[in-house]
This record gives C-alpha cells, sequence and structure tokens, in this order.
C-alpha cells in the first residue's frame, strides 16, 4: 500500500455531464490538474443599450442584459515526473499529449451522443461554476529529445452554463417574493437544506417535486437547488 502524501491539496477538478441538469447520472469523466493554478479570475459584464434624441447632445443608457459570468484559468501539465512538491516521482507519468487529449476529449471535441460539446463543472474548494468551454490556448514549451512535448500552459475561458429555470430563480424573475438557490455541499440533505431555508424540513417533497429530484436521499456535492416561494 502506498505511503499517504500529507502534503497533498485539493486538486481542481473540471467534470464532463451529458446533459445540462448536470445529475449524477449524466457523469462522463473529470480531468483533474496535476497543479492547482495559482489564481483564477472571473468576468462580469453587463451590455447597455444607448439612445440619443433628436437634436440631443447626450445619450440615455438603458440596461440591456446581463452577459454570461466568465472564468479564466492556467493549468500547466508537466511530463518530466516531477510533482507538486518538488520530487522525482518514482512511477511513470501520463504524457502531457495524452493529458491535453484528454482535456479536449472532455472539454472541447463533440460528444456524437448529444451532437454537442459536453456540458461541464468545475469545483475547487468553495469554487463550483457550471459551464462550458469558450475556448483554450495551449503554448507547449518544453520538449524532450524526440520532439515531444514535456510541458503545456492551458490557458482556459469557461463561459457559465445554467439551467433556465435555475438562472430564472437567480435573476428573481417568476416571482416578487424570495426564491433561493443553494449548492450541495458534501454531507446535505434535502430535509436539513429544507430546514435551513424555510425553518422547517416539512417541505422538502414539495422542494424535491420543483427539483425533479426522484432520490432525496442521495444528493450529488456541487448540484444546484431550487427553493421556491413557500406561496407557489
Amino acid at each position: 500500500m502506498g505511503l499517504k502524501n500529507p502534503f497533498k491539496l485539493e486538486r481542481l477538478k473540471i467534470k464532463a455531464y451529458s446533459t445540462r441538469k448536470r445529475g449524477s447520472g449524466d457523469l462522463i469523466d473529470e480531468f483533474e490538474a496535476m497543479f492547482n493554478p495559482e489564481s483564477f479570475k472571473q468576468k462580469f459584464a453587463i451590455v447597455y443599450g444607448k439612445n440619443q434624441g433628436y437634436n440631443s447632445t447626450g445619450q440615455k443608457v438603458g440596461y440591456a442584459r446581463s452577459k454570461p459570468t466568465d472564468l479564466n484559468l492556467k493549468l500547466i501539465l508537466d511530463g518530466t515526473g516531477v510533482n507538486e512538491i518538488g520530487l522525482v516521482s518514482l512511477f511513470s507519468k501520463k504524457k502531457v499529449s495524452d493529458r491535453v487529449k484528454q482535456f479536449l476529449d472532455l472539454t472541447f471535441r463533440m460528444n456524437g451522443a448529444i451532437h454537442e460539446p459536453n456540458f461541464l463543472v468545475v469545483e475547487w474548494g468553495d469554487l463550483i461554476f457550471s459551464c462550458r468551454l469558450g475556448s483554450v490556448e495551449i503554448n507547449y514549451t518544453l520538449f524532450d529529445r524526440s520532439g515531444s512535448p514535456l510541458r503545456a500552459e492551458l490557458n482556459v475561458t469557461l463561459v457559465a452554463d445554467k439551467e433556465v429555470k435555475k438562472r430564472m430563480a437567480i435573476e428573481n424573475k417568476s416571482s416578487p417574493d424570495l426564491t433561493h438557490v443553494r449548492v450541495v455541499k458534501s454531507g446535505d440533505t434535502l430535509p436539513l437544506l429544507t430546514k435551513k431555508i424555510y425553518g422547517t424540513s416539512s417541505h422538502y417533497l414539495r422542494v424535491a417535486q420543483v427539483n425533479g429530484i426522484s432520490n432525496f436521499r442521495n444528493l450529488t456535492p456541487g448540484q444546484e437547488i431550487i427553493f421556491p416561494p413557500l406561496s407557489t
């Protein structure tokens, strides 16, 4: 049995799903970062329409729409055999080209079963981001004697992607009352989350119905759940 590395940190993961619901049964595979990014960047943008009146020098700025959130990451892939704490690995590692292929297969290439690229979730600590791949730029920086890449930098842009009903709940367009959205964490149960929102767990079956949850005892970490106004 191998020795457990006490210095090992939780690694960023990109999970690929076959549907926008991103249920546990829709999971295809996941890509685990070799090294966690030193930072990540999120971009929020609002689009305004500008209308200038006749014989006027000013413009009226009116809200048009909010653009989906962007998440930008830099992922490093290393094939030199050096791990995250600087020790030479005693075991063979995946080639950089194989890791790049795995990333592209999961995030970029078309899934023949759904005729479009996969639906993604980025998980790292408190960050749980439902998204699709916007773009990836791959920069190879180190090669072996045969010309095979030993190091690659992936500059990844991911675009936020939520189910329509969840996005509507967050934007609060469907009701003047409060609608809540919660992201499931390890150990959460539907009755417990329902009690936190409403002060009682008695409405958990209604919440399960709204979210199409057939097995409320088996929630998936990262899953988003809508808690509608009680008046509905």
